[in-house]
């Protein structure tokens, strides 16, 4: 996609769980839009790190920040240092998410918090900090219509039941009734709250799912559009949400799949 370099020209975004997959493309489009970009992530600093290379080899304005966002205290040192590195924040993509599988009865305590803890009450403490930051500053015309956008990554499993994966999908519904709720409150001033729902992305977190010819013609037969999304689709989507253009959409979900919500195992039943 050949995007404007002024499309997001002089804003500041952070986009959490920035250092591969969804997280890694986003931030990399909104730096090619001309967003200067915080590249959060938890574990993986080299890669943290090349993508901010990366960002500035394009001349573009990035450094990366280690934070657990599913931690408040390490969350608040985080827009600490995004607030002395580039003075304020417009975007914030409350990316970060991990997944513990088990059958439910089996599924511990640990392994329910834990998705709850980063998918859940990590895009809580993210979008309280952003929002804050928002109302402090309100609008800034000649930068943004809105005093700040917040893009929720959730799924299709939002919507979608998924057995065997009881936390991440309670988690992605939270999400939902999360967004909105934060969207009409703050409408009122200007503050955009959406979230995003992907369906099956080829990531590294899902590899096994898509990266045998088996494996992917399986994956097909949920996707009525016949192929497995790619990480760019997700990351337009966001450019969208985060530029003027959307800027009557608010508390809108945007499901990026294929069509996988569209009930798929009824094709050949209607």
């Amino acid at each position: 996609m050949s995007y404007s370099p002024y499309l997001l020209k002089g804003q500041k975004a952070l986009v959490t769980g920035a250092s591969s997959g969804i997280g890694e493309a986003i931030a990399r489009n909104l730096a090619l839009c001309g967003a200067a970009v915080v590249v959060n992530y938890h574990s993986e600093g080299e890669e943290a790190q090349k993508i901010v290379d990366d960002i500035k080899a394009n001349n573009g304005e990035a450094f990366a920040v280690q934070a657990d966002v599913s931690q408040e205290d390490q969350v608040k040192e985080m827009f600490r240092q995004t607030f002395q590195q580039f003075g304020t924040i417009d975007i914030l993509v409350n990316n970060a998410g991990l997944q513990k599988d088990a059958p439910f009865v089996d599924m511990s305590l640990n392994q329910w918090n834990t998705v709850i803890g980063v998918n859940l009450t990590g895009q809580f403490l993210c979008a309280r900090e952003a929002a804050k930051e928002f109302l402090r500053r309100g609008v800034r015309p000649q930068i943004s219509s809105a005093a700040g956008k917040i893009i929720c990554i959730s799924s299709v499993h939002e919507i979608i039941p998924w057995a065997g994966h009881v936390n991440y999908a309670a988690s992605k519904g939270g999400i939902n009734m999360m967004m909105q709720s934060i969207a009409q409150e703050l409408a009122p001033h200007k503050i955009r709250v959406n979230s995003i729902a992907p369906g099956a992305i080829k990531t590294p977190i899902n590899k096994s799912a898509w990266d045998t010819p088996q494996a992917e013609a399986k994956l097909l037969q949920l996707i009525p559009a016949k192929r497995v999304g790619d990480v760019e689709d997700i990351a337009k989507a966001a450019v969208w949400l985060a530029s003027d253009d959307s800027d009557y959409v608010n508390g809108t979900t945007l499901f990026v799949d294929g069509g996988m919500t569209l009930y798929p195992g009824f094709t050949d039943n209607g």
